[in-house]
Protein backbone atom coordinates (compact mmCIF):
# COMPACT_ATOMS: atom_id res chain seq x y z
CA UNK A 1 0.00 0.00 0.00
CA UNK A 2 3.08 2.34 0.98
CA UNK A 3 4.80 1.60 -2.63
CA UNK A 4 1.11 2.60 -4.15
CA UNK A 5 0.87 6.29 -2.26
CA UNK A 6 4.30 6.69 -2.71
CA UNK A 7 4.23 5.82 -6.71
CA UNK A 8 1.17 7.98 -6.65
CA UNK A 9 2.58 10.76 -4.86
CA UNK A 10 5.54 11.43 -6.98
CA UNK A 11 3.14 11.47 -10.16
CA UNK A 12 0.92 13.87 -8.57
CA UNK A 13 3.94 15.80 -7.85
CA UNK A 14 5.99 15.17 -11.89
CA UNK A 15 1.79 15.87 -13.44
CA UNK A 16 2.07 19.71 -11.63
CA UNK A 17 5.67 20.47 -12.47
CA UNK A 18 5.14 19.75 -15.69
CA UNK A 19 1.98 22.26 -15.58
CA UNK A 20 3.83 24.43 -13.68
CA UNK A 21 7.11 24.49 -16.14
CA UNK A 22 4.60 24.14 -19.18
CA UNK A 23 2.84 27.10 -18.02
CA UNK A 24 6.11 29.14 -17.09
CA UNK A 25 6.98 28.56 -20.41
CA UNK A 26 3.93 29.73 -22.56
CA UNK A 27 4.12 32.89 -20.19
CA UNK A 28 7.90 33.45 -21.58
CA UNK A 29 7.02 33.65 -24.87
CA UNK A 30 4.35 35.85 -24.50
CA UNK A 31 6.68 38.52 -24.03
CA UNK A 32 10.08 37.34 -25.63
CA UNK A 33 10.11 35.92 -29.28
CA UNK A 34 10.44 32.26 -29.93
CA UNK A 35 13.94 31.93 -30.72
CA UNK A 36 13.36 28.78 -33.19
CA UNK A 37 10.91 25.74 -34.10
CA UNK A 38 11.07 22.16 -34.69
CA UNK A 39 9.95 22.34 -38.33
CA UNK A 40 12.88 25.41 -38.82
CA UNK A 41 15.29 22.88 -37.25
CA UNK A 42 14.11 19.72 -39.78
CA UNK A 43 14.74 22.54 -42.70
CA UNK A 44 17.66 23.30 -41.44
CA UNK A 45 19.22 20.19 -41.28
CA UNK A 46 17.61 18.87 -44.67
CA UNK A 47 18.59 22.22 -46.49
CA UNK A 48 21.95 23.53 -44.53
CA UNK A 49 19.66 27.17 -43.78
CA UNK A 50 16.39 28.72 -43.87
CA UNK A 51 15.31 31.90 -44.59
CA UNK A 52 13.62 34.39 -41.38
CA UNK A 53 13.51 37.49 -40.13
CA UNK A 54 11.22 38.81 -37.15
CA UNK A 55 8.70 41.35 -37.29
CA UNK A 56 6.52 42.60 -35.04
CA UNK A 57 2.71 42.64 -35.44
CA UNK A 58 2.76 46.26 -36.33
CA UNK A 59 5.36 45.95 -38.98
CA UNK A 60 3.32 43.51 -41.14
CA UNK A 61 0.95 44.91 -43.57
CA UNK A 62 -2.97 44.77 -41.97
CA UNK A 63 -3.64 42.68 -44.65
CA UNK A 64 -1.64 39.74 -44.08
CA UNK A 65 -2.88 39.06 -40.78
CA UNK A 66 -6.83 39.62 -42.47
CA UNK A 67 -5.83 37.42 -44.62
CA UNK A 68 -4.39 34.68 -42.91
CA UNK A 69 -7.66 34.45 -40.94
CA UNK A 70 -9.99 34.84 -43.59
CA UNK A 71 -7.75 31.88 -45.15
CA UNK A 72 -7.58 29.37 -41.99
CA UNK A 73 -9.87 30.88 -39.11
CA UNK A 74 -12.86 32.89 -39.52
CA UNK A 75 -13.65 32.73 -36.22
CA UNK A 76 -10.38 32.98 -34.59
CA UNK A 77 -10.99 36.68 -33.11
CA UNK A 78 -13.96 34.92 -31.17
CA UNK A 79 -13.15 31.57 -30.52
CA UNK A 80 -10.84 30.38 -27.85
CA UNK A 81 -8.80 28.19 -29.23
CA UNK A 82 -11.24 25.89 -30.86
CA UNK A 83 -13.51 25.82 -33.63
CA UNK A 84 -16.35 22.74 -32.17
CA UNK A 85 -18.45 23.51 -35.56
CA UNK A 86 -15.14 22.88 -38.02
CA UNK A 87 -13.90 19.81 -36.08
CA UNK A 88 -17.87 18.47 -36.21
CA UNK A 89 -17.62 18.79 -39.75
CA UNK A 90 -14.39 17.79 -40.34
CA UNK A 91 -15.38 14.40 -38.50
CA UNK A 92 -18.05 14.27 -40.14
CA UNK A 93 -16.32 14.06 -43.85
CA UNK A 94 -13.48 12.06 -42.58
CA UNK A 95 -15.88 9.16 -41.85
CA UNK A 96 -17.53 9.43 -44.97
CA UNK A 97 -13.65 9.57 -46.61
CA UNK A 98 -12.72 6.58 -44.33
CA UNK A 99 -10.18 4.66 -46.64
CA UNK A 100 -8.83 7.34 -48.04
CA UNK A 101 -5.04 8.75 -47.74
CA UNK A 102 -6.29 12.63 -47.10
CA UNK A 103 -7.86 13.45 -43.56
CA UNK A 104 -9.21 16.81 -43.26
CA UNK A 105 -8.14 18.99 -40.46
CA UNK A 106 -9.93 21.94 -38.37
CA UNK A 107 -6.68 23.51 -36.41
CA UNK A 108 -6.98 26.87 -35.35
CA UNK A 109 -4.28 29.33 -35.77
CA UNK A 110 -4.14 28.87 -31.66
CA UNK A 111 -3.53 25.27 -32.14
CA UNK A 112 -1.07 25.39 -34.94
CA UNK A 113 0.54 27.66 -33.09
CA UNK A 114 0.90 25.48 -30.03
CA UNK A 115 2.40 22.88 -32.62
CA UNK A 116 4.62 24.85 -34.39
CA UNK A 117 6.21 26.70 -31.47
CA UNK A 118 6.12 24.44 -28.27
CA UNK A 119 5.52 20.44 -30.21
CA UNK A 120 6.60 18.38 -33.48
CA UNK A 121 4.86 17.48 -36.10
CA UNK A 122 2.96 14.52 -36.26
CA UNK A 123 -0.74 13.01 -35.66
CA UNK A 124 -0.54 10.80 -32.73
CA UNK A 125 -2.78 10.97 -29.50
CA UNK A 126 -0.28 12.68 -27.54
CA UNK A 127 0.86 15.24 -29.54
CA UNK A 128 -3.06 16.03 -30.36
CA UNK A 129 -3.37 15.63 -26.30
CA UNK A 130 -0.48 18.19 -25.61
CA UNK A 131 -1.41 20.69 -28.52
CA UNK A 132 -4.85 20.48 -26.56
CA UNK A 133 -3.05 21.25 -23.37
CA UNK A 134 -0.74 24.62 -24.94
CA UNK A 135 -3.82 26.04 -27.16
CA UNK A 136 -5.57 25.91 -23.65
CA UNK A 137 -2.50 28.12 -22.20
CA UNK A 138 -2.16 30.09 -25.06
CA UNK A 139 -5.40 31.86 -25.07
CA UNK A 140 -4.95 32.15 -21.45
CA UNK A 141 -1.84 33.45 -21.00
CA UNK A 142 -1.72 35.78 -24.33
CA UNK A 143 -3.59 38.48 -26.54
CA UNK A 144 -5.05 37.55 -29.80
CA UNK A 145 -2.87 40.26 -31.28
CA UNK A 146 0.14 37.78 -29.66
CA UNK A 147 -0.57 34.91 -31.31
CA UNK A 148 -1.13 36.30 -34.42
CA UNK A 149 1.99 37.72 -34.49
CA UNK A 150 3.61 34.78 -33.35
CA UNK A 151 2.05 32.71 -36.10
CA UNK A 152 3.37 35.13 -38.87
CA UNK A 153 6.58 34.75 -37.78
CA UNK A 154 6.58 30.85 -37.28
CA UNK A 155 4.25 29.40 -40.28
CA UNK A 156 6.15 28.27 -43.44
CA UNK A 157 5.69 30.06 -46.62
CA UNK A 158 7.60 27.94 -48.91
CA UNK A 159 10.14 25.55 -48.49
CA UNK A 160 13.16 26.43 -45.86
CA UNK A 161 11.05 30.17 -46.07
CA UNK A 162 9.44 31.08 -42.74
CA UNK A 163 7.61 34.28 -41.45
CA UNK A 164 6.22 36.90 -43.25
CA UNK A 165 8.98 39.11 -43.83
CA UNK A 166 10.95 36.08 -45.41
CA UNK A 167 7.73 35.27 -47.64
CA UNK A 168 7.15 38.86 -48.55
CA UNK A 169 10.92 39.70 -50.05
CA UNK A 170 11.18 36.33 -51.34
CA UNK A 171 7.74 36.66 -53.38
CA UNK A 172 8.01 40.03 -54.18
CA UNK A 173 10.89 41.43 -53.06
CA UNK A 174 9.61 43.83 -50.47
CA UNK A 175 9.09 44.33 -46.99
CA UNK A 176 5.98 42.91 -45.45
CA UNK A 177 4.26 46.27 -44.27
CA UNK A 178 4.18 47.15 -48.10
CA UNK A 179 1.99 44.12 -49.13
CA UNK A 180 -0.85 44.69 -50.68
CA UNK A 181 -4.03 42.62 -50.27
CA UNK A 182 -3.63 40.92 -53.47
CA UNK A 183 -0.28 39.97 -51.95
CA UNK A 184 -1.28 38.87 -48.53
CA UNK A 185 -4.07 36.51 -50.02
CA UNK A 186 -1.56 34.98 -52.03
CA UNK A 187 0.92 34.63 -49.41
CA UNK A 188 -2.21 33.15 -47.07
CA UNK A 189 -2.83 30.69 -50.37
CA UNK A 190 0.01 28.78 -49.90
CA UNK A 191 -0.24 28.07 -46.32
CA UNK A 192 -1.61 24.64 -46.35
CA UNK A 193 1.44 22.78 -48.23
CA UNK A 194 4.08 25.80 -48.49
CA UNK A 195 6.81 23.04 -49.65
CA UNK A 196 4.18 22.13 -52.78
CA UNK A 197 2.61 25.57 -53.41
CA UNK A 198 4.45 28.69 -54.55
CA UNK A 199 4.00 31.99 -54.11
CA UNK A 200 6.25 33.09 -56.33
CA UNK A 201 5.34 30.86 -59.22
CA UNK A 202 1.65 30.52 -58.82
CA UNK A 203 -0.41 27.17 -59.86
CA UNK A 204 -3.93 27.88 -61.15
CA UNK A 205 -4.64 26.22 -57.91
CA UNK A 206 -3.10 28.63 -55.91
CA UNK A 207 -4.66 31.62 -58.11
CA UNK A 208 -8.46 30.23 -57.36
CA UNK A 209 -7.44 30.62 -54.02
CA UNK A 210 -5.84 33.68 -53.72
CA UNK A 211 -9.11 35.35 -55.62
CA UNK A 212 -11.68 33.21 -53.04
CA UNK A 213 -9.17 34.43 -49.93
CA UNK A 214 -9.63 37.82 -50.97
CA UNK A 215 -13.27 37.93 -51.38
CA UNK A 216 -13.66 36.47 -48.14
CA UNK A 217 -11.14 39.51 -46.82
CA UNK A 218 -13.83 42.08 -48.30
CA UNK A 219 -16.54 39.93 -46.61
CA UNK A 220 -15.19 39.61 -42.87
CA UNK A 221 -13.40 42.91 -43.05
CA UNK A 222 -10.66 44.24 -40.74
CA UNK A 223 -10.20 41.63 -38.06
CA UNK A 224 -7.97 43.90 -36.15
CA UNK A 225 -10.48 47.10 -35.67
CA UNK A 226 -11.99 46.35 -32.04
CA UNK A 227 -15.52 47.80 -33.83
CA UNK A 228 -15.41 45.19 -36.36
CA UNK A 229 -14.70 42.08 -34.06
CA UNK A 230 -17.34 43.31 -31.61
CA UNK A 231 -19.73 43.01 -34.62
CA UNK A 232 -18.15 39.66 -35.72
CA UNK A 233 -18.71 38.67 -31.88
CA UNK A 234 -22.11 40.03 -31.79
CA UNK A 235 -22.80 37.93 -35.25
CA UNK A 236 -21.41 34.90 -33.84
CA UNK A 237 -23.70 34.40 -30.92
CA UNK A 238 -26.75 35.43 -32.76
CA UNK A 239 -26.28 32.41 -35.18
CA UNK A 240 -25.20 30.37 -32.27
CA UNK A 241 -28.38 31.12 -30.36
CA UNK A 242 -30.61 30.97 -33.74
CA UNK A 243 -28.83 27.01 -34.47
CA UNK A 244 -29.63 26.16 -30.58
CA UNK A 245 -33.58 27.61 -30.83
CA UNK A 246 -33.65 25.47 -34.50
CA UNK A 247 -32.52 22.48 -33.09
CA UNK A 248 -34.44 22.52 -29.69
CA UNK A 249 -37.46 23.21 -32.19
CA UNK A 250 -36.59 20.19 -33.90
CA UNK A 251 -36.45 17.64 -30.60
CA UNK A 252 -39.98 18.99 -29.57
Amino acid sequence: MRTVLSILRWFVSGLLWCITLSALWVLLFGVVDPPVTSTMIGQRLEQGSIRRSWRDLDEIARSLPNAVIAAEDQKFMYHFGFDLEAIEKALDQNERRRGRKRVKGASTISQQVAKNVFLWQGRTYVRKGLEAWFTLLIEICWTKERILEVYLNVAEFGSGVFGAEAAAQRCFGKAATRLSGTESALLAAVLPAPRRYRCDRPSGFVRARQQWIHRQMSNLGDQLDPEVRAKASADAEREAERKAGKTKRKRS
